[in-house]
């Protein structure tokens, strides 16, 4: 999604000539949709993982560019902040033993990051919110040097005199920044799943029911700058720090602004089109460069045009799980889903990876006739429970009689939810055993009630009651580490 940009400054004929070519690729991707075959294929699953590089201490090291002229690995690239790196493993066919395969590559371009990461005296962690941040590592120094980086962080500048951010939590946190870099402070697993365009809304629907109970069973981003949060606190962060004001939080505008970062405004009716056509609706474009090709002359030959105007444009526009069109391959779409934390250690994010995906494979059988008795507010207020209370949660969800949906904790809704992840991906081609043994690591974290987030929490109680709190941070964020690299899942990890 962040293709490269090649120009920083642009005018408003650019700004014209961009909104231009959207509407040529929305008709393009129209007629594409319209192909007999199109986008029919074998479904994938691919990922990306995004990581913090720290010292000897804990603390975030801007070193990012350095790490990368270490190593020639291609699967590695840059991130927003300089103490940020993505790592991008090949995509493989969902069927089979894929979250083995995808897991044992995560695990191969980690070895290679931590091997040139320590070249620069650096050390990689996997988690949604660094525990040991402080404000002092997130200032506009550390954004990575990059036009697309350059543009998005001078973009928001312009458009605010200062950011806004007011957490709550146990220890609520209200802060004024100015630049976008506060972003890096987040981190995340994201998973992409190649979707046929017939199927595309009943999946995407699928997708959006079941992010919420997968968010909170996977909770990893308790802290952050030194306070206690959210269970998710990368939620509430991203939420507002990419956006003018927080859309749910403000009284009616005059003018309306629609948050970039966000859950969606509704249930998908028709299928893929209508999200890029939403994206471009409520969105002014941001990175307006347009490439050489012309997408007419491309459909005219019987070609896949690139769309990359297109493409430029959703990347950047952050729901939480994203529509994607992808050239290659003939053409096809993908679900992106973005809400899932970094961590603690590749078998429990690949558990998280299976619980999502296999929800979302088998709600599809039967969202049509679920979403009567499920407004899509309450969808988006699950979201933003999980978030907040992880395995605290209570959900609405649909019922089968009426009144409908009903409260139900998310415990026993995920217990309930387990044998419809399984059939999902079982009868999506995944092995049994695979889905049984991934399955099996959310069950056991339902019955420990042992969570990244919990773990964390319940260590710096402990920690606390004999140091002071930067110091049982960092003692925490130690532990943590050696504990994710060790590759138990997390609700093995002792606290003693």
């Amino acid at each position: 999604m962040g293709l490269p940009l090649l120009r920083e400054h642009f005018t408003a004929d650019d700004f014209e000539r961009f909104s231009e070519r959207l509407q040529e690729e929305l008709e393009a991707l129209r007629v594409l949709l319209g192909r007999r075959g199109f986008g029919v294929g074998p479904r994938s699953l691919g990922a990306e993982l995004e990581l913090f590089l720290v010292d000897e201490v804990g603390h975030a090291l801007p070193v990012n560019e350095q790490v990368l002229e270490r190593t020639a690995d291609a699967r590695v690239t840059e991130e927003l902040a300089r103490f940020n790196l993505e790592c991008n493993p090949c995509p493989v066919p969902l069927a089979g033993r894929s979250f083995t395969a995808l897991g044992a590559e995560c695990e191969d371009v980690l070895a290679e990051v931590r091997r040139a990461a320590a070249t620069q005296g650096a050390r990689v962690v996997m988690v949604g919110t660094l525990p040991t941040l402080r404000l002092e590592d997130v200032g506009r120094d550390v954004l990575t040097p990059l036009p697309r980086y350059r543009v998005l962080s001078a973009t928001w500048r312009d458009r605010r005199e200062s950011l806004q951010v007011t957490l709550s939590g146990e220890e609520p946190l209200v802060i004024s920044w100015e630049d976008i870099t506060l972003a890096g402070a987040a981190t995340s697993m994201q998973y992409h799943l190649r979707v046929a365009p017939g199927e595309f809304a009943r999946a995407y629907n699928a997708a959006q029911l079941a992010t919420a109970p997968a968010l909170a069973v996977g909770a990893n981003s308790p802290l952050l700058l030194g306070r206690r949060l959210w269970d998710e606190t990368r939620i509430a962060l991203l939420r507002q720090v990419v956006d003018e004001e927080d859309e749910e939080l403000c009284d009616v505008p005059e003018v309306p602004r629609h948050a970039r970062t966000s859950f969606g405004r509704g249930w998908v009716r028709q299928g893929a089109l209508e999200l890029f056509e939403e994206s471009v609706a409520l969105h002014a474009p941001v990175l307006p460069e347009v490439g050489p090709e012309e997408p007419r002359a491309r459909l005219a030959e019987g070609g896949v045009p690139r769309l990359d105007a297109l493409r430029r444009h959703q990347g950047t526009v952050w729901t939480w799980n994203r529509a994607v069109f992808d050239p290659d391959a003939g053409g096809h779409l993908r679900i992106e889903f973005r809400a899932l934390p970094a961590g603690p250690t590749v078998v429990d994010m690949m558990a998280n990876g299976a619980l999502l995906l296999g929800l979302t494979l088998g709600l599809s059988r039967e969202v049509e006739a679920m979403l009567p008795g499920m407004p899509f507010l309450h969808a988006r207020g699950n979201f933003l429970r999980a978030a907040r209370d992880g395995l605290d949660a209570v959900m609405l969800w649909p019922a089968a009689r009426a009144p409908s949906p009903r409260p139900v904790p998310v415990v026993q809704l995920l217990e309930e939810l387990l044998p419809v992840a399984h059939a999902g991906l079982v009868e999506a081609g995944v092995e049994a055993g695979e889905a049984d043994a991934l399955l099996g690591i959310i069950r056991e974290r339902l019955r420990t009630r042992r969570t990244g987030a919990r773990w964390q929490r319940e260590l710096l109680t402990l920690l606390e009651a004999h140091q002071p709190r930067a110091e049982a941070l960092a003692a925490l964020l130690a532990r943590y580490q050696a504990l994710s690299e060790n590759g138990m899942p997390v609700h093995t990890w002792p606290l003693e």
